[in-house]
Parts: structure tokens; sequence; C-alpha cells
């Protein structure tokens, strides 16, 4: 996709990104609102990163990295926009920036339901590793 651009977003995209993640994205969680996404690009400006086509917002993937290990959330691509190398597009941005940081291995929030998501991850190289349990604490309100 020659007219694909890949970009990190800035805070006045995040009305947008939290739209788009609404009608893109499955499920949800406690920091997917307006301070936690705020708080996100200030913190790491280059972890958000978005994919248009044509000025449209199409595609988004946090590349988080806490300088120990390499994690990915929130890999959405617009339903009327999917097959077509967008989400391939982001990861590897993803992993140039990782790699770029020094970071050697990649971890991705994938629901369990998201059946079409996994199919999607296997192909880009990334595995379940079924030893490994996520254990959540939310903290405060």
């Amino acid at each position: 996709m020659d007219d694909l651009r890949i970009r990190p977003a800035t805070p006045a995209d995040l009305d947008a990104v939290l739209a788009f993640w609404k009608v893109a994205a499955e499920g949800t969680s406690i920091s997917d609102d307006r301070s936690g996404v705020e708080w996100l690009v200030a913190r790491d400006p280059d972890a958000l990163l978005l994919a248009e086509l044509d000025g449209e917002l199409v595609g988004t993937v946090i590349a988080g990295f806490d300088g120990w290990r390499c994690h990915l959330y929130r890999l959405a691509v617009h339903p009327d926009q999917r097959r077509r190398g967008i989400g391939s597009a982001l990861l590897a941005a993803a992993e140039e920036r990782f790699a770029a940081l020094g970071g050697r291995r990649a971890d991705a929030m994938v629901l369990n339901r998201n059946e079409r998501a996994h199919h999607a991850w296997h192909a880009a190289g990334y595995a379940p590793e079924p030893q490994w349990s996520r254990w959540v604490k939310h903290l405060g309100e």
C-alpha cells in the first residue's frame, strides 16, 4: 500500500483514536479513556502508532517499551480495511521501534475470544504461551 502512512499519534489525534477503537477494536480496558491515552502519549510520544490512508485513520497499535520488555496493545484495523496489509505494516513499524530501542522480545495482549486476531498474530510470527496467565488488579478510579 503505497499511500499508507504510519506515524506517532499526537494529542490532537486522541478523540479520533478513542472513537476509532469503538468501531475497530475488541474489548475495552480501564485506561481506554481520554486521560489514559493522554498519559500514554505524554509519557512515550512514539508509542501509539496510527495508520492513515488518504488522511483517514485506518489502524492503530500501541508499541510500548518499558526499558526491558516490548508490549503490543490495541492493534486494530478498521473493519472495511482489513486483509489489506495495514495490520502487518503497523506491526512492522512497532517491531522497528522496538529494535531501535534495544528490545529483544515482543508480547501482545490478545483477547481469547478474538479468533480473527489469533490468525493475524500467528501469521505475523507470534504464538501464545500457555504457561502464562495475565493477572490484573485495577488501581483506583
